[in-house]
């Protein structure tokens, strides 16, 4: 059975809300969206919500989805909802190790592999959104 993570894609001013996987962890040194497991009785979207503002601080809203994709890791198999999100407030900076990068800078952070469509999306010239 496949672990179902739901992502947070903050998206502000062209910047994105990314930070680094602790050593400790598994895929460690990458650079993620953030995001985590789907409680039971929870839904995908309020998830990335509550992922969010544990992780990062920041109240978000959801205002579209990306493409799902299915992934295989060696440590497991995870099923990833990613969804496009806003701040609902910028008063505050993110919580370490979280900041915001330009969309042409997230080329330059190496992601897990389950995250290269979205990537694709995002990095692609004249991209619209969802």
């Amino acid at each position: 059975m496949p672990t179902i993570i739901a992502i947070a894609v903050v998206e502000h001013d062209d910047r994105f809300l990314i930070g680094q996987r602790p050593a400790e962890v598994a895929l460690a040194g990458y650079w993620e969206f953030p995001g985590g497991k789907v409680e039971p009785d929870e839904s995908p979207a309020d998830a990335a919500v509550r992922e969010c503002l544990e992780e990062t601080g920041l109240h978000v809203s959801v205002v579209g989805e990306y493409p799902t994709t299915r992934h295989q890791y060696d440590h497991d198999t995870v099923v990833l909802n990613f969804y496009r999100c806003v701040p609902a407030t910028i008063a505050n900076e993110p919580h370490a190790p979280f900041r915001w990068v330009t969309r042409q800078n997230l080329s330059e952070h190496s992601f897990p592999a389950g995250n290269d469509g979205l990537l694709e999306l995002l990095t692609q010239p004249n991209r619209s959104n969802p």
